[in-house]
C-alpha cells in the first residue's frame, strides 16, 4: 500500500523550498499530478476522473475526482480532492472543504484504498478569527469535521447540510506567515 500522505507532505516541502510554484487551484492540481507521476511510475495518475469509472454506486456528493492514482487492475485506488481558494468567501469555501471531505468519505466507503482531502489557503480567516461558531468552529478551533455541517450562507442556509459518518481531524501546517495547508486521510 502506498504512503500517499507522506508524498503529499514532501510535495509541500518542495513548494516551501520554492522548487514548485503554486499560484491557483489549477496549478496545484497539475503540479501535484506531475509530482505523483514521477514518484509513482508503476501507477496511473489521472485528473478529473468520473466516479463511474471506479464504482457502480455513483450517488456521491460530487461526480469527478480531482486526482486519482490506481493500479492497472484497480486493486489499489487512491483519490485526492484539492482546494486552493483565493477569493475570500470564507464560510462558503469552508463548506466546500467539508463537501470534499464527505466525498472522500464516500469513495472510501465504496472501496477506495485510501482517500485524501488536501486544502491550501493563503488567507488567515480560513484558520483564525473572532467568530468560532457554526462552520468556523470546525476549521478555526476544533480542527475536525464531524456530524452535520449546515450550509452557512445563501438561499439554502441552514437547510442544506453535509452529514459525516466519522470524525475527521486535521492540523493546519504552516508554510509561511499566512499560507497553511491540511491533509485529511480517510
Amino acid at each position: 500500500m502506498l504512503d500517499i500522505k507522506n508524498l503529499l507532505m514532501c510535495f509541500f516541502k518542495d513548494i516551501k523550498k520554492n522548487e514548485i510554484e503554486i499560484y491557483n487551484e489549477f496549478s496545484l492540481q497539475h503540479e501535484l499530478g506531475i509530482y505523483l507521476r514521477l514518484s509513482l511510475p508503476d501507477y496511473k495518475v489521472q485528473f478529473e476522473r468520473n466516479v463511474s469509472f471506479f464504482c457502480k454506486d455513483i450517488k456521491t456528493i460530487k461526480r469527478e475526482i480531482d486526482i486519482v492514482i490506481y493500479t492497472e487492475d484497480k486493486r489499489e485506488l487512491y483519490a485526492i480532492e484539492l482546494k486552493n481558494p483565493l477569493n475570500g468567501q470564507f464560510p462558503e469555501q469552508m463548506y466546500s472543504f467539508a463537501k470534499d471531505i464527505k466525498f472522500m468519505e464516500e469513495l472510501k466507503e465504496r472501496g477506495f484504498t485510501k482517500t485524501f482531502a488536501l486544502t491550501k489557503v493563503s488567507q488567515k480567516p480560513f484558520y483564525e478569527g473572532i467568530v468560532n461558531e457554526g462552520i468556523y468552529k470546525y476549521f478555526r478551533s476544533e480542527f475536525a469535521v464531524y456530524g452535520d455541517i449546515f450550509k452557512p450562507t445563501g438561499a439554502r442556509k441552514n437547510n442544506d447540510f453535509i452529514s459525516f459518518a466519522g470524525r475527521h481531524e486535521f492540523e493546519w501546517v504552516d508554510m509561511d506567515s499566512d499560507i497553511k495547508y491540511y491533509i485529511i486521510e480517510i
